[in-house]
């Protein structure tokens, strides 16, 4: 069933700096734009997906296998910036940021994140959970998060945060957090966002979107989801996630046994 003025954008692009062509990358023998369209069709309904790019044969797959596309700029600073694009044609609606290079995203996430925002239009709101023992911390690839008692997003690194003057006897890694790429925000949430000609100072340090929005004042809630994801960012993630989404695969059919 279709969600009522709720959107999922996913936004695609093929000129990914570190991995070109990210988006079609095949898991388990479907492109993974393909694997995050499904979740966000089952958490909201078809109608409201709409994948955003502005590459041709991102089109072509998304058209083909059933979904809305909407052709956006070459120039959008991020993911966010492109979503907006599209977003801000879509009147008075949530409208989520889904993106695609996450797999493994959660329907129920999905939906969770949605339904924070409804309820809570005046925060931006962002996913996020512990780091999982199958991946290191230290990674600059892993956007780390730190959240304060009520939830909203202190800041967030690439970086190991955070710190620790014990060193080696630092935190466990279970005790850290990191993004969920789910974004829920407002058609004026997104306004503010794109008002900017250039990624805001630490945003561009960071290379992290959501950091734009702190830049500008704006209250980031994050919530916490029920399912860890694995992006993929690099080539050398690809096995990875293809082994964890086979997991996954068996422990639902085990579950069902």
């Amino acid at each position: 069933m279709d969600t009522p003025n709720v959107y999922a954008v996913i936004p695609a692009r093929y000129e990914s700096t570190r991995f070109p062509g990210k988006p079609l990358t095949p898991l388990l023998g479907k492109p993974m734009i393909l694997w995050v369209a499904e979740a966000c069709s089952t958490a909201l309904g078809p109608a409201n997906v709409i994948v955003a790019t502005d590459d041709d044969r991102i089109r072509a797959t998304a058209e083909k296998a059933g979904y809305r596309v909407e052709i956006t700029s070459s120039s959008a600073l991020t993911g966010t910036d492109r979503v907006a694009e599209v977003a801000l044609k879509l009147g008075g609606h949530t409208v989520l940021n889904v993106q695609g290079d996450e797999p493994m995203i959660s329907p129920a996430d999905i939906r969770r994140a949605a339904d924070f925002h409804r309820k809570h239009p005046e925060f931006v709101i962002n996913c996020y959970v512990p780091i999982s023992a199958r991946e290191n911390p230290e990674r600059d690839t892993i956007p780390k998060v730190v959240i304060s008692q009520s939830g909203q997003l202190i800041y967030a690194s690439r970086s190991l945060i955070p710190g620790s003057k014990l060193g080696s006897q630092r935190k466990t890694q279970a005790e850290y957090f990191k993004q969920v790429c789910i974004y829920a925000f407002s058609p004026a949430q997104l306004k503010t966002f794109t008002s900017v000609s250039n990624k805001t100072p630490l945003e561009q340090i960071e290379d992290i979107e959501i950091l734009r929005f702190l830049e500008q004042d704006q209250v980031v809630h994050m919530v916490r989801a029920d399912q860890a994801s694995i992006a993929v960012d690099t080539p050398e993630d690809v096995d990875l996630v293809e082994v964890a989404m086979k997991e996954a695969r068996s422990s639902k059919s085990n579950a069902r046994l």
